[in-house]
């Protein structure tokens, strides 16, 4: 029986052989070219910045690596503030963002004041530069009660999750729309009522369409935790201020720049990685 199973296995003909090795040859060339155009574009380009005339002014006032290695620690220091400040923004903008998204979708001329107040804020920090909501609430909420001291890292949050918020609820208003209404109509069928349909059936579905989106805008949400230095806190970028300030020298900008870059970095290959796959899963099967 295993030789029977064993002769009726199938095995790629010579024309898939040709097939695939055409494949492995196209692909093999396709990164010599592509490794030889990078080498060539990275030694243009550094041809060009290292022959300028101020070339050398510029990289004692931007590259300066004594400074930088100086500068380090500190900067370093005020990057724990930021992080912090992302870490409770976060959680802060799933809540609010996912009881926005929720609100729009009420249905019901009853539920109309919530939609339009939804509505209303998605609208206002939607059009709001995040750094003008910085300056209303960092120094707005203060001047409310002057005997009370809020935090600035607490303001900043708040600026954030207030921006953020509106920015992801339409992310997530979009994923739920996505879900075909065939869906809530057979949890309805079964005896789900509005708020478990949504919490079991939309809400998940609703995510699993929009990962990449919702990623994207926490790569924008690490870096304009950086803003909170306009406040007076001192974080990372305020930290690098002070330190050029001291030294006249631009480089403690370069460092925080870089930090921002390596804390950003793997969620950005991450959502790329995770658009790719979902790209590949939904085009399973497909002719294309």
């Amino acid at each position: 029986m295993t030789d029977r199973v064993a002769e009726g296995a199938w095995t790629p003909s010579e024309l898939e052989l040709e097939r695939r090795l055409h494949r492995r040859r196209a692909s093999r060339r396709s990164v010599l070219v592509a490794l030889v155009s990078t080498v060539l574009f990275t030694v243009a380009a550094g041809w060009l910045v290292v022959g300028s005339p101020n070339w050398d002014a510029v990289q004692q006032s931007f590259f300066n690596l004594e400074i930088a290695a100086d500068s380090f620690p500190r900067i370093l220091e005020g990057l724990w503030l930021n992080l912090r400040v992302l870490f409770f923004a976060t959680i802060a903008v799933a809540i609010v963002a996912t009881l926005l998204a929720v609100m729009r979708s009420l249905r019901g001329p009853v539920w109309f004041p919530l939609r339009a107040l939804a509505t209303g804020y998605t609208d206002l920090f939607r059009g709001l530069p995040v750094l003008i909501v910085l300056y209303l609430v960092g120094f707005g909420i203060p001047g409310l009660d002057t005997t009370v001291r809020i935090p600035v890292a607490v303001l900043g949050t708040i600026a954030i999750t207030l921006c953020y918020s509106a920015y992801v609820a339409e992310v997530l208003r979009a994923g739920m729309e996505a879900v075909h209404p065939s869906q809530r109509i057979a949890a309805r069928s079964l005896g789900l009522g509005h708020g478990e349909t949504l919490r079991i059936v939309v809400i998940p579905q609703a995510l699993r369409k929009v990962v990449p989106a919702l990623m994207n805008d926490f790569v924008s949400m690490q870096k304009d935790v950086g803003l909170i230095s306009v406040l007076g806190a001192v974080d990372a970028v305020r930290s690098a201020q002070i330190v050029s300030q001291t030294t006249y020298n631009f480089t403690p900008y370069v460092v925080a720049g870089l930090m921002f870059v390596a804390l950003s970095f793997p969620m950005i290959r991450l959502t790329d990685y995770v658009s790719a796959r979902m790209a590949k899963r939904e085009q399973i099967g497909g002719t294309v």
